[in-house]
């Protein structure tokens, strides 16, 4: 039986953002906000992802480790090395997420398609549909789509962006299904249901597609989008900077600490902001921002997780 670090952690995921580098400018992106931002890290530091799955695979029963981006395989050593290391875990799903779009060079493209297969990567999601070739040329995209067939990478999918739902008829989706056309002869199944959420660039440029709902501030995560409770974490996100992040909420930075020590603190009671969820939920955590100085309108946004996201940025901010 593996000790416990926290009652509030039972890890089975971890999320590795590679990179915020993108050659994207996608009118959907999530997180378009944080895309090609100057700053220190260019890159996840390697070394510290690979203890990182290490250290934590002896405490919790990791079941999925994720790449993405920004375009994580603008460094696809580094990609295949984290992948590497949750191999050796023997951890089930090893997963990436892609648009293909790294570099021209056909060799440079075959090789990085190898080095995941060496890697074993055992899930693969290539990004294909308007709005990533909307600025992303297709025939490198296709090429790499034929290097994953060849590098026989298990349970790759084509995974298009669909404009509020596939069967939605507009001029994105119109356009997804002829680029979808042109990997026609190339044997990677098509992966259905990626549904654009209106959030982050989408919000921005996509929102006359959806009917802005109620914003209703419910009293508590678990019964939001939101996966999972901050009181039961399942998922943590390590991005390129080094930070450890619960949903939108920074708990340490693994350049700087232990990651074992910094889950081994862990409890949401004991932050300020976690608290204000917990207690009141996205609404409680709302008023609560406002106190403090923040000065945001909570009718821009479309749900609660998306507010919740926003007030953490926000937060970043105040000051101590």
């Amino acid at each position: 039986m593996k000790t416990i670090l926290s009652k509030y952690m039972n890890l089975n995921r971890i999320e590795f953002i590679v990179t915020w580098q993108c050659g994207g400018k996608c009118k959907h992106c999530q997180i378009g906000d944080s895309i090609n931002k100057p700053g220190p890290y260019r890159h996840i530091l390697s070394e510290y992802a690979v203890k990182g799955i290490q250290k934590l695979n002896e405490f919790f029963e990791i079941e999925s480790v994720m790449t993405f981006g920004g375009e994580p395989l603008y460094y696809p050593n580094i990609t295949a090395e984290i992948h590497g290391a949750a191999a050796q875990c023997a951890i089930n799903t090893r997963q990436i997420l892609t648009s293909g779009y790294f570099t021209n060079n056909p060799k440079e493209s075959a090789d990085a398609a190898n080095s995941l297969a060496e890697a074993g990567i055992n899930s693969l999601l290539l990004s294909v549909d308007a709005f990533h070739q909307e600025h992303l040329p297709i025939e490198p995209v296709l090429q790499f789509a034929r290097n994953i067939v060849n590098a026989k990478i298990p349970n790759a999918f084509l995974y298009p962006a669909w404009l509020v739902n596939e069967a939605h008829q507009n001029i994105y989706n119109a356009k997804t299904n002829e680029i979808l056309e042109k990997f026609s002869d190339i044997p990677i199944p098509v992966k259905r249901g990626n549904n654009i959420f209106p959030g982050g660039n989408a919000a921005r440029f996509l929102r006359e597609y959806y009917e802005k709902p109620e914003l209703g501030l419910i009293d508590d995560c678990a019964f939001a989008s939101c996966p999972e409770p901050l009181t039961d974490v399942k998922t943590i996100s390590i991005v390129p900077n080094g930070d450890l992040m619960v949903c939108g909420f920074i708990i340490g930075n693994i350049y700087k600490e232990n990651i074992i020590d910094i889950i081994t603190r862990y409890n949401p009671f004991e932050d300020e902001y976690m608290l204000a969820v917990i207690n009141g939920g996205v609404a409680g955590f709302f008023e609560y921002v406002k106190s403090k100085g923040a000065n945001i309108d909570a009718s821009q946004y479309f749900n609660a997780c998306e507010l919740c996201h926003a007030l953490n940025k926000h937060v970043k901010n105040l000051a101590p």
